[in-house]
């Protein structure tokens, strides 16, 4: 029997960019399309009234609760109204490669062979420009391997557990991981009827790793399939893996104290703390003057929230970047 696919995409005031992802999804094997509209202020909304669609659903959203509040929405609206087999969510600026639900739907049947249990499928994440994209590069767990978690600290995060470039290989076999994005990730409807949905209080960043990491303590298999190929035409990095703009910092501070209490378990987190702390400061010596300044301060300011595990949208993070780097688009 054929499994039904729902696409859910979250969305807010990047209409150039839907209007390249949503013809793309309308032009793949996928039986329905959920677009969350993060509360635009742009021309989003008009845009998407005029859509006409059978297989295109609207979620209009009040307020921006950032892209773990809309995949919790789409995933809950979709899970409440089309009680679909399988989801696959991406960012508006993410979108499959020509085939690739088709292909999807093609190894969906082996993969469910080779992973008892198969929970979670993650595609390959590509630039526009063909290269790999960094930021959708998938991991495995190096506290759950004392091998991995040796070679971490051998020789770094990117080279100790993220996948290597030659498992992207498009004839490269499905390999089990732990950690992915959501751009190309595929759940099962046991995966949520089970875990239940992605936080949506965490705003942006980490939900994913969180999520990926909850499905993975519950028994879940997850399976990197790289002839999945999809593409991110993203830009929210500079050097150094810094993300501008620079109030985004409080976010991946503050949900990463989360993802090492998660990943480490009670024990070790301490230790997986100050080592994420140590690469965080690193990281904000490639800002220079207030940009800096601005750095540390939503880096203290996430990593105490997180301790207190604090959620939601911080106002005072957005207000305070806007004072000091009044460049700065808002959020």
């Amino acid at each position: 029997m054929t499994q039904t696919l729902c696409a859910i995409v979250v969305t807010f005031n990047r209409l150039h960019q839907l209007q390249i992802t949503l013809p793309a999804l309308l032009a793949e094997d996928v039986d329905h399309i959920i677009v969350v509209d993060n509360a635009s202020t742009d021309d989003t909304g008009t845009w998407l009234a005029a859509q006409a669609s059978d297989r295109v659903r609207v979620v209009s959203l009040d307020t921006n609760t950032g892209g773990a509040g809309g995949f919790e929405a789409g995933m809950d609206y979709a899970k409440s109204t089309l009680d679909p087999d399988w989801v696959v969510l991406m960012d508006d600026d993410a979108r499959p490669q020509p085939g690739a639900l088709a292909t999807f739907r093609s190894e969906t049947p082996r993969l469910e062979s080779d992973f008892p249990n198969l929970g979670i499928v993650v595609a390959a994440v590509f630039y526009p420009n063909g290269t790999l994209c960094e930021m959708n590069r998938p991991s495995r767990n190096p506290f759950w391997n004392l091998g991995l978690f040796a070679k971490t600290l051998i020789k770094g995060t990117r080279s100790g557990f993220h996948l290597t470039d030659a498992e992207f290989a498009q004839d490269a076999p499905a390999i089990p991981i732990d950690v992915a994005s959501f751009v190309g990730y595929f759940v099962h409807r046991r995966a949520w009827e089970k875990s239940g949905l992605p936080e949506g209080g965490l705003f942006i960043y980490g939900d994913d790793v969180l999520y990926s990491l909850r499905l993975r303590r519950a028994g879940f298999a997850m399976a990197f399939a790289p002839m999945i190929r999809f593409t991110h035409d993203c830009g929210t990095m500079g050097d150094g893996f810094v993300y501008r703009p620079i109030w985004k910092i409080f976010y991946h501070c503050r949900n990463g104290v989360s993802i090492a209490r998660q990943a480490a378990g009670p024990v070790i987190f301490p230790l997986a703390l100050a080592y994420y702390t140590v690469i965080w400061w690193r990281r904000g010596q490639h800002c220079d003057g207030t940009e800096r300044q601005l750095y540390y301060k939503m880096m203290r300011m996430g990593l105490i929230d997180g301790l207190l595990r604090r959620r939601g949208r911080k106002a005072a993070v957005h207000d305070l970047s806007q004072a000091l780097a009044p460049s700065a688009p808002k959020a």
